[in-house]
């Protein structure tokens, strides 16, 4: 279908990127790609492949947009963002000058310990591992989850609960706090442009860490949270494997746990779930066993929502308890196995 050019097309910064380094060509391109993250080559390389057929105004566009960001950004440099307001106001205007502006120091935000996420965990366990607990919590908790747990799993024995504990009680930390963290890590400290309080940690966070690490850590980090908070580690337990998970099980495990399983447990279990969870359970039953399960749920009508997650627990804690026995195993993160 065509597309008219009538009028300037509004593309967005990825796409304008993509743009960008197709105007540059494959070789200058390349070289930029060797300074960039895998899953951002893996989105620009996206947005370039579904670019169709792009204008020369819009390539001139682009190129002016870059360059003009550019000035600004050695204007910043030169004598900050006030200096650069004031240079770009004489030569390009008041509003054109402001809207490179928005524009730069929205593209400069950059999370927190941006500068850590991007090593090595090897290298980066070196660097913090004699930090205090708080510090490697903080720092964990703005890292991929599975660089994360790598972290966790090789920190030493008698700090991996503490941090643990801490990742988890994290709700939400200052602007100050993480800029005085950062200027301790790095010298030269990376400039958080906003002053709103950021959402760090909590249980989501560790829950997610130690879906991550292997078995033995877990248990270690788990045991010894059980002494120091109980309510903690429950908590922490109830979210470790989430009853929709059911899923992921091998048929033999599941039909390990539906031994266990109260019928009406199950059918109340069962009544708000995504279908194909229904099915990986009727799957590992007799048909006869299934028709009446599937009678049960039509004939129990509606039922209230707590009740629905009761029955899940239930259920949760039956296949916690059978991986703790040992007739299941539940892989966790950086194992082959899914389930033997």
């Amino acid at each position: 279908m065509a597309v008219s050019h009538s009028k300037k097309t509004q593309y967005t910064g990825k796409q304008k990127a993509a743009i960008f380094l197709i105007t540059l060509g494959p070789e200058v391109a390349a070289e930029i790609f060797k300074h960039l993250r895998e899953d951002e080559i893996e989105t620009l390389t996206f947005e370039m492949a579904k670019l169709d057929k792009i204008t020369p105004e819009d390539k001139e566009a682009v190129l002016l947009e870059f360059n003009e960001l550019m000035m600004a950004q050695e204007f910043i440099t030169t004598g900050g963002i006030d200096y650069a307001r004031e240079v770009l106001e004489k030569a390009l205007g008041t509003q054109k000058a402001i809207d490179i502006i928005n524009r730069l120091t929205s593209s400069l935000q950059t999370r927190p310990f941006d500068f850590i996420r991007r090593q090595d965990p090897q290298h980066l366990l070196n660097f913090i591992q004699n930090e205090h607990p708080q510090t490697i919590a903080l720092i964990l908790c703005y890292m991929d989850p599975n660089k994360a747990s790598q972290i966790l799993s090789s920190l030493p024995h008698n700090i991996q609960a503490d941090v643990a504990k801490r990742v988890a009680l994290m709700e939400r930390v200052s602007p100050d706090i993480l800029r005085e963290v950062e200027r301790v890590l790095e010298r030269k400290l990376s400039a958080l442009s906003s002053e709103d309080y950021t959402s760090a940690g909590g249980i989501d966070a560790i829950v997610e860490i130690l879906n991550n690490v292997d078995r033995a850590t877990e248990k270690t980090i788990i045991e010894a949270l059980e002494d120091d908070d109980p309510e903690l580690a429950e908590e922490i337990k109830k979210r470790m494997f989430v009853f929709e998970d059911i899923v992921l099980l091998e048929d033999r495990a599941i039909q390990r746990v539906l031994r266990e399983v109260d019928n009406q447990d199950l059918a109340r279990a069962l009544k708000q779930v995504d279908p194909d969870v229904q099915e990986k359970i009727f799957k590992n039953m007799s048909k006869r066993a299934a028709t009446l399960l599937k009678e049960d749920m039509e004939y129990m009508g509606p039922i209230r929502l707590k009740d629905v997650e009761e029955a899940q627990q239930k259920i949760v804690n039956i296949i916690r308890k059978l991986e703790e026995q040992g007739e299941i195993v539940v892989a966790r993160g950086g194992e082959d196995e899914v389930l033997v």
